[in-house]
């Protein structure tokens, strides 16, 4: 398998629908390590390490959501593994 890091930036209603601890609780139960932040534009922003497999079903998460979000868009950016984050954060 293969480590790589993504970087996120989803777009609709995904602000005070309980997305940021949603995405943190999928991410652990993935085993993956990172960040996650609302952005002053309404979207939100995720950067996410780990094995390339359980990258991309926290991308297909992400175009879901919880139940309370509409996710209209989610660009992605693949780019190598650093290894910089020891557990997954909700920062401001």
């Amino acid at each position: 398998m293969a480590l790589k890091q993504a970087h996120l930036t989803v777009r609709g209603r995904v602000q005070g629908v309980f997305f940021r601890a949603s995405a943190q609780r999928e991410a652990k139960r993935l085993g993956l390590t990172g960040w996650v932040r609302n952005r002053p534009d309404g979207a939100v922003e995720m950067c996410v390490e780990g094995e390339e497999e359980e990258l991309k079903e926290i991308l297909a998460w992400a175009n879901r959501g919880p139940s309370a979000a509409r996710v209209e868009k989610v660009d992605v950016r693949w780019r190598s593994y650093v290894g910089e984050f020891s557990e997954f954060k909700i920062t401001d």
